[in-house]
């Protein structure tokens, strides 16, 4: 292996020049600091990553707490879409992505905050999980760099994506077409942060649009539960005055509803037409193609990686705050236009 002192002897300068050179120190000149890194590049030289950590008290290590309803994992696209720009954005600064693992140790069991001081995360990313699991709750309490993802906790850094513009854009565009009698499919749980949000959201914006809304216009279904959401269609569907256009959870369980209205041989918009949430790309390409709200994923994990690295690197003068991320509605054609 290569170590410092063999590019010292190539280079024909002391340790400590060398080491000056890799840490970007000012006090040696361009030149001679190009001159030393292209040597090390040369000589396959990398620093100790250990050896680094003892030094600055940092590992370059961001754990992100990751869990998903129903075990979809890294199958569920929006989730992929955050975590993909999360770690690319964490990577361009210079710290890698671990996931903590949510069955931790199965000889002696840590909690999530054991785990991660055990791992020794300059910070942690928290995405999708209960957080209201009081393991969660410890965590988000423990003073370690944070930043959750659609959720806020007191004195805790936030990106959100804006859901109460996003339903807002959506029921705004369906009303905007004519339609009055729409249902709404919203996620299981209305404790869930998401939820509520879009929950609210969709009353508030019916309410200033003078739109009535039934009570058996208002599902639940699990997101992504494909299943359970076609199983509120059918309920939609068998109204003595069903709705001429249903908002669903997400775009997958969307697709639920779609096959139950394929199933009784009706037709998407001629029929009944169909809201999607979220623009997972499949949605953009089957026909009908669906109309969805696009979440910019991509967005939302930049900015979660530049501000869990910013609390690490600068913490007494980074603002605790909350990052909100709009998107945008992709108009599709599963919307039927009923204002003529």
């Amino acid at each position: 292996m290569v170590s410092m002192k063999d590019i010292a002897a190539a280079c024909g300068v002391s340790v400590a020049t060398v080491s000056k050179a890799m840490n970007d120190h000012h006090d040696i000149g361009m030149e001679t600091k190009a001159r030393i890194r292209q040597t090390a590049r040369d000589m396959g030289y990398f620093p100790n990553s250990a050896a680094k950590a003892l030094k600055t008290n940092r590992t370059y290590n961001l754990g992100v707490l990751f869990e998903v309803e129903g075990e979809s994992g890294l199958t569920h696209d929006y989730f992929v879409g955050v975590l993909d720009s999360l770690k690319s954005a964490a990577e361009e600064r210079g710290y890698d992505i671990t996931f903590v693992n949510g069955c931790r140790s199965r000889q002696g069991r840590m909690s999530y905050l054991e785990h991660c001081r055990y791992r020794g995360f300059d910070g942690i990313v928290i995405v999708c999980i209960n957080y209201y699991d009081p393991e969660v709750l410890e965590l988000a309490r423990s003073g370690l760099p944070i930043v959750t993802i659609d959720h806020v906790f007191d004195n805790a850094c936030s990106v959100i994506s804006d859901n109460i513009k996003g339903i807002r854009d959506l029921l705004q565009y369906v009303y905007n077409k004519g339609h009055r009698k729409i249902a709404y499919i919203h996620g299981m749980d209305s404790k869930v942060a998401v939820t509520r949000s879009r929950l609210l959201s969709f009353y508030r914006t019916s309410e200033e649009l003078g739109i009535q809304v039934p009570d058996a216009y208002i599902k639940a279904a699990g997101y992504r539960d494909t299943k359970a959401a076609g199983i509120a269609t059918g309920e939609l569907l068998d109204l003595k005055e069903p709705p001429t256009c249903i908002l669903y959870p997400d775009d997958f369980a969307c697709y639920g509803g779609i096959n139950v209205i394929n199933e009784r041989g009706l037709s998407i918009p001629g029929d009944i037409s169909v809201v999607g949430y979220d623009g997972i790309r499949i949605a953009r390409h089957l026909e009908p193609k669906l109309t969805t709200l696009k979440q910019d994923t991509k967005k939302l994990g930049r900015e979660a990686a530049a501000k869990v690295i910013d609390l690490i690197e600068r913490p007494r003068t980074t603002l605790i705050e909350q990052i909100v991320v709009e998107g945008e509605v992709y108009p599709g054609n599963s919307v039927a236009d009923l204002s003529s």
